[in-house]
This record gives C-alpha cells, sequence and structure tokens, in this order.
C-alpha cells in the first residue's frame, strides 16, 4: 500500500471515541513527569537533597523527555507504533516503581531521569492521531487530543499533591505505576495498528533530524516560541508550590485545589485547533504570546489577593501556552507527512529542553530574588518569543 493510500485507509477510523482514548492515554502517560513538581519540596529533605537543589528532580525528568523525543521518537516513522508504545510504558512502570522506593538522591534522581525518558509514548500517539485524522479536520483532532495531555498535565499536580497530603509523596509514584500497568492494557486492546513505509535505518533516521532543521525553517522558528512559552510555564509551575507554602500558609492539599484550577486552561486546545483549521494560526500565536508576557501581572496584587491573583496567572497562563502548542503542531505536521513523527520529536525536544531551562533555575531564582525574580524571568521568556515571531512574520518565510 502507497503512502497516500495508507494515510486515506487510516484516515477513515479516526473516531470520536478513538479521539477521547488517545487523549485519556496521552494525559495519563505525560502525568507521569509532573507528579514530582508540587511535592519536591517533601521529597528532597527524605532522600537528602538540598532545597537549593530540589527543582534537578524536576529539570532530569523534562531532560529525560527530551531525550527519550530526540532518540525514541524517530521510531515512530520507522516501526510498528503500538509495539513501540508498549516497550516505552513498560519501562515507565519500572521506573515509576524505581522511584517509589529510592532511598538516596542519586537513584531517585536516575529514577527520575528514566520516567522522563520513558514517557514519550505520549508523543507516538499524537503523530498517529494526525495519520489517522483527514486533513480537514487535523487541527481539531490534534487539539482535542492535546486538551487531554494538557489535562494531564495540570491534573498531576491536585492529584499528586493530595496522594501525598493523605499517604506520603512515595505512594504518588505507586499510584502511578498502577495507572501505567491499566494504560499499557488499553494501548494493547483498543489502539489500532501503524506500520510505517519508511525503509531507513535508524542511523538514517536520526541523521535525517538534522537534515529537517536545516532544511525546515518554521519547524525552528516554531520550536523556538514553543520552548520558550514552555520555559515560562515549567518555571511558574515549579515556583508557585513553593511560594503557597511558604509565604502563604498553603498545605499540600490546598495547593492541590489551587493547581486544579490551572486546569481551566486546558479548553484552550480544542479552541486553537479550530482556529488552525480556519487559518488563523498567526492571529492565534500572537495572542497567545502576548498575553503570556502578561499573566504574571495578576500575581504581583496585594498579599491578601495574592494568591487568587496567582491563580488568574496561572489559568491564562496555561491557556496561551497551549494554544500555542496546538497552533504549532498543526503547522509543523503539515510540512511533510512522512516525517511526522520526526518532526514531532524535534519540535517536543526543543519544547522540553526550554522547560527543563525554567525547571532547573526555578528553585535557584525563588531562593535569591524570591517571587519578584520569578515575575521578572517569567514574563521575559515569552516577550522574546514574541520579539522573534514578530521579526519573522515581518519576512517572507514567517511560520
Amino acid at each position: 500500500m502507497t503512502s497516500t493510500s495508507q494515510t486515506a485507509a487510516l484516515g477513515a477510523t479516526m473516531t470520536k471515541g478513538l479521539a477521547m482514548l488517545f487523549a485519556f492515554c496521552c494525559g495519563a502517560i505525560v502525568a507521569n513527569i509532573y507528579y514530582a513538581q508540587p511535592i519536591i519540596g517533601l521529597i528532597a529533605p527524605d532522600i537528602g537533597l538540598s532545597s537549593t537543589l530540589a527543582s534537578l528532580i524536576v529539570s532530569l525528568t523534562q531532560i529525560g523527555y527530551a531525550v527519550g523525543l530526540f532518540f525514541l521518537v524517530p521510531l515512530g516513522d520507522l516501526l510498528e507504533n503500538r509495539k513501540l508504545m508498549m516497550a516505552t510504558t513498560a519501562v515507565a512502570i519500572l521506573s515509576l516503581l524505581s522511584a517509589a522506593f529510592a532511598e538516596t538522591p542519586n537513584l531517585f534522581l536516575l529514577a527520575s531521569l528514566l520516567v522522563g525518558f520513558s514517557s514519550v509514548a505520549v508523543q507516538i500517539l499524537i503523530p498517529l492521531a494526525a495519520h489517522l485524522a483527514p486533513e480537514e479536520t487535523r487541527g481539531r483532532v490534534v487539539g482535542s487530543i492535546m486538551g487531554g495531555l494538557l489535562l494531564g498535565i495540570l491534573l498531576a499536580r491536585p492529584a499528586s499533591s493530595l496522594i501525598a497530603d493523605h499517604f506520603g509523596w512515595r505512594a504518588v509514584f505507586g499510584t502511578a505505576a498502577v495507572m501505567m500497568l491499566l494504560i499499557s492494557v488499553v494501548l494493547a486492546t483498543t489502539i489500532p495498528k501503524h506500520q510505517p513505509t519508511h525503509n531507513a535505518s535508524y542511523g538514517q533516521l536520526l541523521k535525517s533530524l538534522w537534515t529537517l532543521l536545516v532544511k525546515q525553517p518554521v519547524l525552528r522558528q516554531r520550536a523556538f516560541y514553543q520552548a520558550c512559552m514552555f520555559a515560562t510555564f515549567s518555571l511558574f509551575w515549579t515556583a508557585v508550590p513553593l511560594e503557597l507554602a511558604n509565604n502563604h500558609g498553603l498545605s499540600q492539599s490546598q495547593i492541590a485545589l489551587f493547581a486544579l484550577v490551572g486546569a481551566i486552561g486546558a479548553i484552550a486546545a480544542p479552541f486553537a485547533g479550530r482556529l488552525a483549521d480556519a487559518g488563523h494560526s498567526r492571529q492565534a500565536s500572537l495572542f497567545a504570546m502576548l498575553f503570556a508576557a502578561l499573566s504574571f501581572l495578576p500575581s504581583l496584587v496585594q498579599p491578601a489577593y495574592a494568591v487568587i491573583g496567582m491563580a488568574v496567572t496561572g489559568v491564562v497562563l496555561d491557556f496561551c501556552v497551549q494554544m500555542n502548542m496546538v497552533v504549532g503542531q498543526r503547522a509543523v505536521y503539515a510540512l511533510d507527512a512522512k516525517s511526522r513523527s520526526r518532526l514531532n520529536a524535534l519540535y517536543m525536544t526543543s519544547i522540553f529542553l526550554g522547560g527543563a531551562t525554567g525547571s532547573v533555575i526555578a528553585s535557584a531564582l525563588y531562593d535569591h530574588g524570591g517571587w519578584g525574580w520569578i515575575v521578572i524571568a517569567g514574563s521575559a521568556f515569552p516577550l522574546v518569543a514574541l520579539l522573534m515571531f514578530l521579526k519573522n512574520s515581518a519576512g517572507s518565510r514567517a511560520a
């Protein structure tokens, strides 16, 4: 079967039910990367890690995810997709169990790295959904699935805080391992098989990543914009639990409710997909980057209303980050249907390197300059993206 006929055949199999299943699996898998974020204050002293180095737990998980994106996700253009997702999910189960039982910082940090590395099945699912969906609704389908992914990111934090508050932080990772076992059953029994037509070797596949990066300016531009956006997203969500606990006296359960409010931002995904399908990608990105840069202002209100202001910041920032990601994904997926897994690998690797940057500087910035330094850095990242977007939009090959 040719690539065109294969895509057409696959497109007929995408239903609303399957899209919802993809969204659920994406949310459950990506949540693994974020369970530790709101409870690093509990984990670090228990395993002997200093407060300044505590954010390494989050950043190493994101670095592991970026490495997995670069080295594992391109295999989605070469190997049968369902088997590949099953293998990565099996490693995720073992990594989460290792984190649950780790007693030393080195072992826990290694487990964190592997949790991120093994959670990339989500980025094999998304290009598969793009293959299954017809062109005219691709943005909407990807947007719906990305909504599930963002819900997974945002609900991971309150779930983690609540479990840790009642059963201890180790129960968080044990519960996540059980969830991955259930997901592996779902993947094995419901996700369609997809054997790519690409015939290159793994070495040639990795080499082609550089070729794609060089030849696709839209990919480079969109990856840079979203890396900046995700840096500020990770910065905020790594620092805000520390601020809420240290200066506003919130418990882990109260921090969980705060994080739950941020899940409202997930409504951006389907909305952004529809805008992209309708040809409004530029306006959507301009809106997202501008309001992300302004989103930290509500968190500077008087102390009596600071928690409400931070909640507003979280909702607006999550909405903007999600909108820009979906619009960028649709633009990247449209570049070359045969290379979608590799294009997605490059796009998402850049994003999570940006996220790791935001996470790794969060603790140091907060320790030395408090919330004020978080606001400055958090506003700067999307502002840089906005300036580059305006510069590129003025040229003939704008993304």
